[in-house]
């Protein structure tokens, strides 16, 4: 089939909610797609921040041909398997977890999350404890609880009404987190950083703030790291990064994980603390597919190979020289340059999809923040040199526009 024929032929059958471009990937080889044609890309989105190791990486190869080979690749969690209590340890281990609960995605995680965090309160004798504070710029998901904490009209107003019991704060602005918060409050979700929104890293003092708050009224902190955890900021948890040396002022009673925990696969992580642990039973919540033998065993390795120290120093030092050379570049367009890692946004005074398209033309792959922001979310193995280039082409294009 060709390329038009493989794109008529997903127009005809698959519903039709995404934009996508004329082009039809094929294969994939460290930070580089190639589509049908032949045609190569330098990816700078790695899947929407997921492809933290790249595209066929023999060891995730490896481990993928590992699980296959058992011939189990779900059995559902009625059932004992190794991979997913090692992963689970693994998880818990390199993180304050004390328990890890699986699922297949980060909007589920989130789901998962505000449950937990409902459960809770009622377990702490408080029936009619059940709002959760929410931050604007947010990002959570686009299931129905997951959506309603997400707070962008062009998402949420075709599907209201939306899960009630979800208040809004600026994001940043401790003053008003406390303006909006009293004991009917059941848990804060913040993004350490901002991803959808714009690329906005939380401050210390605001997430300080929130744990601070959270204590006060015995609500529990979640931090959403579907972007910007695992490996992406250059600590394994993006709080970390925004904590440096009193980061455990700021630890978190749940952490929600997703995108790049199995290197492409669909899994999703809610890591919590044992007092979170405690208030669930068996029955409360439950999924089908979580945690699968296969995926599990592939997280392992994914999991195991970011948070190696000498891994994440590169990955920090990437994004310092990625950002220094965003910075570089001479162009009236760009009006800020912000980010931890490699998850940097570039903001723009024009609209960033006209960029991202005629950088499909230069072999380049970029996905946007918000409608003016570039963001920069590569493969974590990505070169120096091919953070060059990838700058390279974006200051050209934008040096004539």
């Amino acid at each position: 089939m060709t390329s038009n024929d493989i794109i008529q032929l997903e127009q005809q059958y698959v519903l039709g909610v995404y934009s996508r471009p004329s082009f039809v990937i094929e294969r994939g080889e460290g930070s580089t797609l190639y589509d049908t044609e032949g045609n190569a890309y330098l990816d700078c989105v790695a899947g929407i921040a997921v492809n933290a190791l790249g595209y066929n990486d023999a060891g995730v190869n490896q481990a993928l041909s590992e699980a296959a080979a058992t011939g189990v690749f779900h059995v559902s969690n009625l059932y004992h398997t190794a991979p997913h209590a090692r992963l689970a340890q693994l998880l818990c281990e390199e993180s304050f977890a004390d328990k890890v609960h699986y699922c297949n995605s980060g909007a589920e995680a989130n789901e998962g999350a505000f449950k937990f965090a409902r459960r809770y309160a009622r377990e702490q004798g408080h029936a009619d404890k059940n709002d959760i504070l929410a931050f604007t710029g947010a990002f959570h998901g686009r299931t129905m609880g997951s959506l309603a904490a997400t707070p962008r009209p062009k998402y949420q107003d075709p599907f209201a009404p939306l899960m009630p019991g979800v208040r809004f704060a600026e994001f940043n602005n401790l003053t008003d987190a406390r303006a909006q918060m009293d004991d009917g409050v059941c848990a804060i979700i913040v993004e350490p950083v901002q991803g959808e929104g714009g690329i906005y890293p939380a401050t210390p003092e605001f997430l300080r703030g929130l744990r601070e708050l959270a204590d006060e009224h015995d609500a529990l902190l979640i931090y959403d790291e579907v972007q910007c955890g695992v490996g992406r900021t250059g600590k394994l948890w993006g709080y970390e990064t925004i904590g440096g040396d009193v980061g455990a002022t700021m630890t978190p009673d749940i952490l929600t994980a997703a995108k790049p925990l199995a290197g492409g696969l669909p899994m999703g992580a809610i890591l919590m603390t044992q007092r979170v642990a405690d208030a669930m039973h068996k029955g409360d919540h439950g999924s089908t597919f979580a945690g699968g033998p296969l995926v599990a065993h592939v997280a392992h390795h994914v999991v195991g190979r970011i948070a190696d120290p000498a891994f994440l120093a590169t990955v920090r030092a990437k994004g310092v020289r990625l950002k220094e050379m965003l910075e570089e570049i001479n162009s009236p367009h760009i009006l800020a340059v912000r980010g931890e890692g490699l998850l940097v946004g570039v903001e723009l005074d024009i609209e960033a999809a006209p960029i991202i398209n005629r950088a499909y033309g230069e072999g380049l792959i970029l996905v946007n923040a918000g409608a003016n922001v570039l963001r920069f979310v590569p493969p974590l193995v990505i070169t120096d040199d091919e953070l060059a280039h990838a700058v390279q082409i974006v200051a050209k294009i934008l040096s004539s526009s």
